[in-house]
Protein backbone atom coordinates (compact mmCIF):
# COMPACT_ATOMS: atom_id res chain seq x y z
CA UNK A 1 0.00 0.00 0.00
CA UNK A 2 1.39 3.54 -0.94
CA UNK A 3 1.68 5.66 1.97
CA UNK A 4 -0.55 9.32 1.92
CA UNK A 5 2.25 11.29 0.89
CA UNK A 6 2.96 8.97 -1.91
CA UNK A 7 -0.43 9.36 -3.70
CA UNK A 8 -0.40 12.77 -2.46
CA UNK A 9 2.75 13.18 -5.16
CA UNK A 10 1.02 11.00 -7.63
CA UNK A 11 -2.00 13.34 -7.60
CA UNK A 12 -0.31 16.47 -8.26
CA UNK A 13 2.05 14.98 -10.80
CA UNK A 14 -1.06 13.92 -12.38
CA UNK A 15 -2.82 17.23 -12.13
CA UNK A 16 0.12 18.76 -13.97
CA UNK A 17 0.06 16.87 -16.59
CA UNK A 18 -3.72 17.10 -16.91
CA UNK A 19 -3.62 20.78 -16.48
CA UNK A 20 -1.80 20.94 -19.83
CA UNK A 21 -3.33 18.71 -22.12
CA UNK A 22 -5.85 19.16 -24.38
CA UNK A 23 -5.66 15.46 -26.07
CA UNK A 24 -6.58 12.37 -24.28
CA UNK A 25 -8.09 9.07 -24.33
CA UNK A 26 -9.09 6.86 -21.34
CA UNK A 27 -8.64 3.25 -22.17
CA UNK A 28 -9.36 0.16 -20.29
CA UNK A 29 -6.53 -2.79 -20.42
CA UNK A 30 -8.52 -5.48 -18.48
CA UNK A 31 -6.67 -8.88 -19.16
CA UNK A 32 -3.98 -7.36 -20.96
CA UNK A 33 -0.59 -9.45 -20.60
CA UNK A 34 2.39 -7.81 -19.89
CA UNK A 35 3.88 -7.97 -23.62
CA UNK A 36 0.58 -6.73 -24.62
CA UNK A 37 1.24 -3.81 -22.88
CA UNK A 38 4.94 -3.15 -23.74
CA UNK A 39 3.97 -2.80 -27.51
CA UNK A 40 1.26 -0.81 -26.45
CA UNK A 41 3.20 1.62 -24.71
CA UNK A 42 6.01 1.21 -27.86
CA UNK A 43 3.17 2.15 -30.15
CA UNK A 44 2.41 5.47 -28.34
CA UNK A 45 5.53 6.71 -28.02
CA UNK A 46 6.16 6.02 -31.60
CA UNK A 47 3.61 8.52 -31.96
CA UNK A 48 4.73 10.79 -29.70
CA UNK A 49 2.15 10.52 -27.26
CA UNK A 50 2.56 9.43 -23.49
CA UNK A 51 0.57 6.18 -21.53
CA UNK A 52 -0.13 5.74 -18.21
CA UNK A 53 -1.62 3.70 -15.92
CA UNK A 54 -3.87 5.23 -13.65
CA UNK A 55 -6.03 4.75 -10.20
CA UNK A 56 -9.32 5.99 -10.81
CA UNK A 57 -10.17 7.92 -7.50
CA UNK A 58 -6.87 9.60 -7.86
CA UNK A 59 -7.92 10.27 -11.78
CA UNK A 60 -10.83 11.82 -10.30
CA UNK A 61 -9.23 13.61 -7.91
CA UNK A 62 -6.78 15.34 -9.82
CA UNK A 63 -8.72 16.40 -12.83
CA UNK A 64 -10.52 18.53 -10.67
CA UNK A 65 -10.68 21.53 -12.17
CA UNK A 66 -8.96 20.68 -15.56
CA UNK A 67 -10.66 20.18 -19.11
CA UNK A 68 -10.54 16.66 -18.06
CA UNK A 69 -12.97 16.14 -14.97
CA UNK A 70 -15.72 15.26 -17.36
CA UNK A 71 -14.03 12.16 -18.97
CA UNK A 72 -12.35 11.01 -15.73
CA UNK A 73 -15.06 11.39 -13.45
CA UNK A 74 -16.73 7.46 -12.20
CA UNK A 75 -14.31 5.64 -14.15
CA UNK A 76 -15.11 1.80 -13.54
CA UNK A 77 -12.77 -0.76 -13.59
CA UNK A 78 -8.63 -0.86 -14.96
CA UNK A 79 -8.10 2.13 -16.40
CA UNK A 80 -5.49 3.98 -18.25
CA UNK A 81 -4.78 7.11 -20.53
CA UNK A 82 -2.93 7.54 -23.54
CA UNK A 83 -2.28 11.79 -24.39
CA UNK A 84 -0.91 13.96 -26.71
CA UNK A 85 0.27 17.82 -26.70
CA UNK A 86 0.57 17.19 -30.19
CA UNK A 87 -1.63 15.64 -33.20
CA UNK A 88 -4.48 13.71 -31.70
CA UNK A 89 -5.27 12.34 -35.46
CA UNK A 90 -2.06 9.86 -35.15
CA UNK A 91 -2.45 8.62 -31.71
CA UNK A 92 -6.81 7.86 -32.24
CA UNK A 93 -5.15 6.45 -35.04
CA UNK A 94 -2.41 3.74 -33.44
CA UNK A 95 -4.90 3.49 -30.29
CA UNK A 96 -7.26 2.25 -32.40
CA UNK A 97 -4.93 0.13 -34.85
CA UNK A 98 -3.72 -1.39 -31.27
CA UNK A 99 -7.10 -2.04 -30.11
CA UNK A 100 -8.66 -4.31 -33.18
CA UNK A 101 -5.19 -6.61 -32.82
CA UNK A 102 -5.92 -6.94 -29.08
CA UNK A 103 -9.48 -6.64 -28.37
CA UNK A 104 -8.63 -6.39 -24.59
CA UNK A 105 -7.75 -2.98 -25.30
CA UNK A 106 -10.72 -0.97 -24.81
CA UNK A 107 -11.67 2.88 -25.12
CA UNK A 108 -14.08 4.21 -21.95
CA UNK A 109 -13.72 7.81 -23.43
CA UNK A 110 -11.77 10.95 -25.12
CA UNK A 111 -11.03 14.41 -25.23
CA UNK A 112 -9.78 16.14 -27.83
CA UNK A 113 -9.18 19.98 -28.23
CA UNK A 114 -10.43 20.70 -24.76
CA UNK A 115 -13.91 18.96 -25.54
CA UNK A 116 -15.27 15.45 -24.64
CA UNK A 117 -15.77 12.83 -27.56
CA UNK A 118 -17.77 9.90 -26.91
CA UNK A 119 -15.90 6.41 -28.69
CA UNK A 120 -17.91 6.66 -32.19
CA UNK A 121 -15.78 9.56 -32.37
CA UNK A 122 -13.12 8.26 -31.21
CA UNK A 123 -13.28 5.97 -34.67
CA UNK A 124 -14.16 8.80 -36.59
CA UNK A 125 -11.07 10.47 -35.68
CA UNK A 126 -9.09 7.64 -36.43
CA UNK A 127 -10.74 7.12 -39.90
CA UNK A 128 -9.56 10.96 -40.66
CA UNK A 129 -6.70 11.37 -43.32
CA UNK A 130 -2.89 12.29 -41.86
CA UNK A 131 -2.75 16.30 -40.50
CA UNK A 132 -0.37 16.65 -44.50
CA UNK A 133 -2.75 14.82 -46.44
CA UNK A 134 -5.65 17.59 -45.42
CA UNK A 135 -2.93 20.65 -45.54
CA UNK A 136 -2.44 19.02 -49.24
CA UNK A 137 -5.91 19.42 -50.06
CA UNK A 138 -6.68 22.64 -48.90
CA UNK A 139 -3.84 24.14 -50.69
CA UNK A 140 -5.01 22.48 -53.94
CA UNK A 141 -8.17 24.36 -53.35
CA UNK A 142 -6.74 27.07 -52.72
CA UNK A 143 -4.32 27.45 -55.55
CA UNK A 144 -7.40 25.79 -58.25
CA UNK A 145 -8.83 29.39 -58.75
CA UNK A 146 -5.53 30.96 -60.00
CA UNK A 147 -4.42 27.96 -61.88
CA UNK A 148 -7.89 28.14 -63.78
CA UNK A 149 -7.82 32.19 -64.46
CA UNK A 150 -3.99 31.59 -66.00
CA UNK A 151 -5.47 28.75 -67.90
CA UNK A 152 -8.47 30.93 -69.01
CA UNK A 153 -6.10 33.99 -69.74
CA UNK A 154 -3.53 32.01 -71.67
CA UNK A 155 -6.61 30.29 -73.76
CA UNK A 156 -7.18 33.73 -75.23
CA UNK A 157 -3.80 34.57 -76.34
CA UNK A 158 -3.43 30.38 -77.71
CA UNK A 159 -6.79 31.39 -79.69
CA UNK A 160 -6.05 34.56 -81.30
CA UNK A 161 -2.56 33.17 -82.76
CA UNK A 162 -4.44 30.12 -84.16
CA UNK A 163 -6.84 32.44 -86.23
CA UNK A 164 -3.93 34.33 -87.45
CA UNK A 165 -2.04 32.13 -88.13
CA UNK A 166 -4.66 30.33 -90.06
CA UNK A 167 -5.66 33.62 -92.04
CA UNK A 168 -2.18 34.27 -92.69
CA UNK A 169 -2.00 30.22 -94.25
CA UNK A 170 -5.43 30.94 -96.14
CA UNK A 171 -4.06 34.37 -97.71
CA UNK A 172 -7.12 35.96 -95.87
CA UNK A 173 -4.49 38.98 -94.99
CA UNK A 174 -3.94 41.65 -97.75
CA UNK A 175 -0.67 43.65 -96.62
Amino acid sequence: MKKKEDKKKDVDALRQDLGQLKNLFVTGYEKMRVNQDFELRKVVRGVGAKYRVIKNNLAEIASEGTAAEQVLKGLRGMTSVAYTTNDPVALAKALVAYAKTNPSFTFKAGMVEGRAIDIKAINDLAAMPPKEQIFAKLLYLINAPAQQLVTALGAVGRNLAVVVDQGVKENKFQA
